[in-house]
């Protein structure tokens, strides 16, 4: 079992010679830390000049932990050892802990770090992180995890506030400013440094005031006092500040702090510089309950999902049809009493079986993904405006008029097929549902629909019937009577469309709405492929002049895979249907393709003319070959199987439990590719120099990655 832990970067608006004046003060012991009993000297060094002063301790902590546990262990008390390394030239403090106490047992492996803040000099930064791996416990292991956890957890909280006592107990001494380290042969007079005092005053005083700012690092973009700017995400270095967290995502827990930032690095390390913004990535945490394993699979399928079906560009892109405009009854209607933005939908009144007649089920699932991006678009400019995280919105669903129309079979289908969608796409972004004037076929409606929907989102469902909602308990608890929809007896005018019945002329026949919703959602450029061990995925390119420019562009949607380019003189067989045959291995869903005969040898029937290219599991690869002979080429898709000590971006848990979840050895890959001439294609023509694109325009910004520049001028070229 093993539990890790990062922090978010805490800033100390104090210099960093003042934090070390009050950092010394937890020792040898912290009346603020109770379990923390004492602490001894073990080693000490420091150098000539005094710059760096390395110092070991032992220290002594009374764990609360049940007495018949401590009985069973034999002990009383724990004992860490802490080694700090302090260097004054750099101002760092590096502290390193690790267990003396069952270290055979469990192994506990702590690294905190004060620094300078990159912004601002009189300002300090704190960071830790932390592991915990309990190999056995006298068979008491998860008791034993639960208790560390809970104690660190406790302990994290307080770290800030210990510092923060010390410093006050300094102020009021009246020691308000320590001395930078210099050499001592240059050392400063008492002129000099009551000079320095005064500068550092009026620099304290020069700062601009923290609630104008969003505070931390480079992520928070301290650069422009006066304005809150946007975090700017997408480098590997990017770090989330604990201000930051607390004003645009919200109280956190340390350990949920943990798993988001935790995640937010992995999607760095994956996507090479493009991730989606924090608030995204904590909605899909949420609804896994911080199971980083479980959000990361499902957020990269919707990410993948995304951008099959260009969904960033909706709002931009696509307008809705007439139809949609004229009958569709639901609209946003200012927010409630909490700034969450509020939609209204008056159900009751729309034609839904008229709406899916005359536009199709795919229509309306656009439209209904447009108010969803229309959503947390409104979302952001309500956190900006109320200065305070809002991150989902309220839905108010007016159901005066609902009857057995309503449940008319395609269009529940439809609705079925929309609840799924969104589901799984935007988890987390419904605050509350209002349910207002419930007729009594409401309860047929909720028995079909009701399986559909996530525990933790019909929790957040009110139902009231007839004028229940004028009532104590009502809407007036979640809605300022000011705004109030006219049709609920408020004074408040509404623009929602009245809905109505949809005309029988505007109805279309099914064949005209099946080639109008492949027009409108399923054609894509894209291609999904599965791949299963011992079943690659192939595709076949001929080539007809040499050095034409072979480019693709592909998202792991799940599962690890090596892509490799093999070159043939000779046309492969198409497969056969034979199911004894040698190309009977397909997927269940029938989209597996092999096409290199099994008695072909490399070398003398076809060869390779790429180095193998590992891609793993959330990877957007996008890259180009220059052909040197004309012939077949053919690109494959191949399972890739770990070796259990290779080296990943992934702690090796990560690994174990990643590969755990390639269910039957499956993996799946959605995939573009396109012959061009070498006159068209621009740049340098270095093969298989892969850059990782990112799956969403969700990133708050896109920064340049150490991609290759013939996959940029391939990037440029496609989305142009």
């Amino acid at each position: 079992m093993v539990q890790k832990y990062q922090s978010p970067v805490r800033v100390y608006k104090h210099p960093f010679e003042l934090i070390m004046a009050a950092y010394e003060r937890r020792f040898p012991t912290c009346p603020l830390i109770p379990m923390f009993v004492d602490s001894d000297t073990v080693s000490e060094f420091k150098s000539e000049d005094g710059a760096i002063h390395v110092i070991e301790r032992r220290c002594k902590l009374d764990i609360d932990a049940p007495r018949l546990l401590k009985k069973i262990a034999g002990v009383d008390y724990v004992y860490f050892v802490q080694k700090n390394s302090l260097n004054s030239r750099e101002r760092t403090l590096h502290i390193e802990a690790h267990n003396e106490t069952f270290s055979n047992r469990v192994i506990i492996h702590e690294h905190c770090c004060y620094t300078v803040h990159p912004e601002n000099e009189d300002w300090t930064c704190f960071e830790q992180s932390a592991s915990l791996d309990i190999k056995s416990f006298f068979g008491f292991e998860s008791t034993v995890e639960k208790i560390a956890m809970k104690q660190y957890t406790s302990n994290i909280k307080k770290g800030k506030e210990i510092i923060e006592y010390y410093l006050r107990q300094l102020e009021e001494e009246g020691i308000t400013f320590v001395p930078r380290w210099t050499p001592p042969s240059l050392g400063p007079s008492s002129e000099t440094l009551s000079s320095s005092q005064t500068q550092a005053t009026s620099v304290a005083v020069l700062v601009p005031d923290a609630a104008a700012l969003k505070e931390g690092l480079s992520g928070e973009g301290l650069s422009s006092p006066g304005a809150a700017s946007e975090p700017v995400v997408g480098t590997p270095d990017d770090k989330l500040d604990a201000d930051y967290i607390k004003r645009y995502l919200g109280d956190l827990t340390p350990l949920q702090e943990s798993c988001l930032i935790r995640l937010r690095q992995w999607l760095q390390e994956t996507h090479k510089g493009k991730i989606p913004k924090d608030e995204h990535i904590l909605r899909f945490l949420r609804a896994r309950d911080f199971n980083i394993d479980k959000a990361r699979e499902i957020m990269c399928q919707s990410l993948t999902w995304r951008k099959q079906h260009q969904v960033d560009y909706i709002l931009d892109t696509w307008t809705p049809p007439q139809v949609l405009q004229d009958y569709y009854a639901g609209g946003w209607h200012h927010h409630d009493k909490d700034g969450r933005p509020l939609y209204v939908l008056r159900l009751g009144q729309m034609d839904t079986k008229g709406l899916v007649r005359a536009l199709g089920e795919e229509a309306l699932l656009r439209y209904v993904l447009s108010i969803n991006e229309e959503g947390l678009r409104r979302c952001e400019e309500n956190t900006k405006v109320f200065g305070r995280p809002i991150s989902s919105w309220t839905c108010l669903v007016d159901l005066e008029g609902l009857n057995m129309r309503h449940l008319w079979r395609p269009g529940v289908k439809a609705l079925l097929r929309i609840i799924e969608v969104v589901e799984a796409n935007y988890p987390e972004t419904l605050g509350r549902l209002l349910i207002l004037r419930a007729p009594r076929v409401f309860p047929v409606l909720w028995t079909l629909v009701s399986p559909f929907i996530d525990d933790n989102t019909r929790r957040k469902f009110l139902i009231y019937a007839g004028n229940d909602y004028q009532g104590p308990g009502g809407l007036l608890d979640y809605i300022d009577k000011e705004i109030i929809p006219d049709f609920l007896s408020g004074e408040c005018m509404c623009d929602v469309p009245e809905g109505g019945l949809v005309p029988k002329s505007l109805y279309r026949t099914a064949e005209e709405l099946e080639n109008e919703d492949l027009k409108l959602w399923t054609e894509t450029i894209y291609q999904s492929a599965s791949v299963f061990k011992g079943a690659p995925h192939e595709i076949l390119i001929q080539i007809v002049d040499a050095t034409s420019v072979i480019t693709w562009d592909f998202d792991v949607c799940k599962g690890d895979i090596v892509f490799n380019i093999y070159h043939s003189k000779r046309s492969p067989q198409p497969p056969k249907k034979d199911s004894l045959g040698a190309h009977s291995i397909t997927s269940p869903g029938g989209n597996n393709v092999q096409l290199i005969d099994k008695v072909w040898q490399l070398g003398r029937d076809y060869s390779m003319v790429e180095s193998p290219l590992i891609c793993k599991e959330g990877e957007s690869v996008q890259g180009s070959h220059v052909t040197r002979w004309p012939g077949f080429y053919i690109l494959q898709w191949k399972f890739h199987s770990m070796p259990a000590c290779a080296a990943t971006n992934l702690p090796r848990v990560d690994d174990v439990l990643a590969s755990l979840q390639v269910s039957s050895h499956k993996c799946k890959v959605m995939y573009y590719t396109e012959v061009i001439g070498s006159e068209d294609f621009r740049g340098s023509m270095t093969s298989l120099e892969s850059s990782h694109s990112g799956f969403s325009q969700l990133s708050a910004a896109t920064t340049s990655s150490s991609q290759s520049h013939s996959s940029s001028m391939i990037s440029r070229w496609r989305f142009c």
